[in-house]
């Protein structure tokens, strides 16, 4: 292929998924302006107008800094891969006599490093300024400052976990690297669900056993109803840094760690705790986990062998300036590529993704015999979270993982109606 002809493709995927991405903030905030200017009737009670316009203002301000951290972040590495910089890195991280390993380790810890040092002040002014601002940070600078430091010295240890082994693999079988490859990484993926709860959590986070005990008697009993046994129930100091709110199962198979938000518990009722977790309970009775992972394995061995074929183009080391020594440096590239192209399946993924969500809701509903108490603790969560009651549908298409909250409370509210005998309309 012309090297000319693979600037071109890159440099069109590269740019329309930003002007997308744009477009696609631009279209919702506007769609919130005109939509977002009276209280839904699913949400009468819960929030008044003057709630809905903080809902409203949150939103926007969130989708503007997206915007700006999206324009800069997408200068900055455009400007790195064709101004010279990422070509004098590969350089410099070769030298003489650096082994391939040590060389691409160099390469892609600077950039890392280099990227972090780019997010900081969208990550500070997210904090302490929009989060400050709408009653949500509660962390200070010394938490801020110490959380960032964890954060970097974590993601440089999983960095070399995961690409020291690669990147040696693409050096001792430059055949079938990419088999090797792809288990290398579905080995430290499985090791880290494996570490994250009882290694890594605790790292930011204090746990400790749920201390309401009647709470933790009726979440045994019902994850024992589905089948599911518990290493634990606990509950996390979430509110020392946010007053966000959220419940998750973490672990593996059918042994899984309960944990959660402090701020939950202060914001639910007990019933409304049961059911939220009858929910997560779903995703593991329904299989939605183990699906997602299969299906996410399928997807990085595919990645793993296109790469790999990628990698022997003469041409693409041609069109970015690489030597065929610096392998690491059209790796770096091709996963930008990559990432950039699968924004545009992110649709099907997130359509599969609000099925479950749905289907966990239905379950959720069916194990304890009444939709309202899921119901009511969404829209409290959404209330708490100040959560977009008005989305734009194509955004929710890209976006959204979970239905928008009004679709999923009108759903429940129908079920509540089944479940009491009574006709459902619609």
């Amino acid at each position: 292929m012309n090297p000319n002809l693979i600037l071109t493709c890159f440099v069109t995927v590269y740019l329309l998924q930003l002007a997308f991405c744009i477009w696609l903030e631009n279209l919702n905030r506007n769609h919130l302006t005109l939509q977002g200017k009276e209280v839904p009737e699913q949400m009468q009670g819960f929030i008044d107008k003057e709630k809905l316009g903080r809902i409203n203002a949150y939103a926007g301000e969130k989708s503007r800094i997206f915007v700006i951290e999206k324009l800069v972040g997408d200068a900055i590495l455009l400007g790195l891969i064709f101004s010279g910089p990422l070509n004098d890195l590969a350089v410099f991280s070769s030298g003489s006599d650096t082994h391939f390993v040590w060389a691409g380790l160099i390469f892609f810890l600077i950039l890392g490093l280099f990227f972090f040092l780019v997010g900081l002040p969208f990550d500070y002014y997210h904090t302490f300024f929009v989060e400050e601002k709408y009653g949500f940070n509660r962390s200070d600078l010394k938490t801020w400052v110490l959380d960032k430091i964890k954060e970097t010295l974590l993601s440089t240890v999983l960095l070399v976990a995961l690409l020291a082994p690669v990147l040696w693999a693409i050096k001792a079988f430059p055949d079938y690297w990419w088999f090797w490859g792809f288990l290398i990484a579905s080995f430290v993926q499985l090791v880290l669900v494996v570490l994250y709860p009882v290694l890594i959590a605790p790292i930011f986070n204090k746990f400790e056993p749920l201390q309401d005990e009647n709470l933790a008697r009726d979440v045994e009993e019902m994850a024992q109803q589905v089948g599911m046994r518990t290493q634990g129930i606990f509950q996390m100091d979430a509110g020392k840094r946010s007053t966000h709110s959220n419940a998750y199962f973490a672990g593996l198979g059918k042994a899984r760690r309960i944990v959660l938000f402090d701020t939950l518990l202060s914001s639910l009722s007990h019933q409304e705790i049961l059911s939220v977790l009858a929910h997560e309970m779903g995703h593991f009775k329904l299989k939605h986990i183990l699906k997602s992972y299969l299906a996410g394995e399928a997807i990085m061995f595919g990645g793993f062998y296109l790469t790999y074929l990628m990698l022997n183009w003469d041409s693409l080391y041609q069109a970015f300036g690489f030597d065929f020594s610096q392998s690491y440096g059209i790796l770096f590239v091709v996963g930008i590529f990559w990432r950039r192209l699968g924004f545009f399946l992110r649709p099907l993924y997130m359509f599969l993704s609000r099925r479950a969500e749905r289907q966990a809701d239905l379950f959720a509903v069916k194990l304890r015999q009444k939709a309202e108490p899921l119901a009511t603790a969404l829209k409290r969560m959404s209330e708490h979270n100040l959560s977009n009651l008005n989305p734009h549908p194509l955004y929710v298409w890209f976006y959204y993982s979970h239905p928008p909250l009004l679709e999923r409370v009108a759903t429940l509210e129908d079920c509540g109606k089944t479940i009491e005998g009574r006709p459902v309309q619609g």
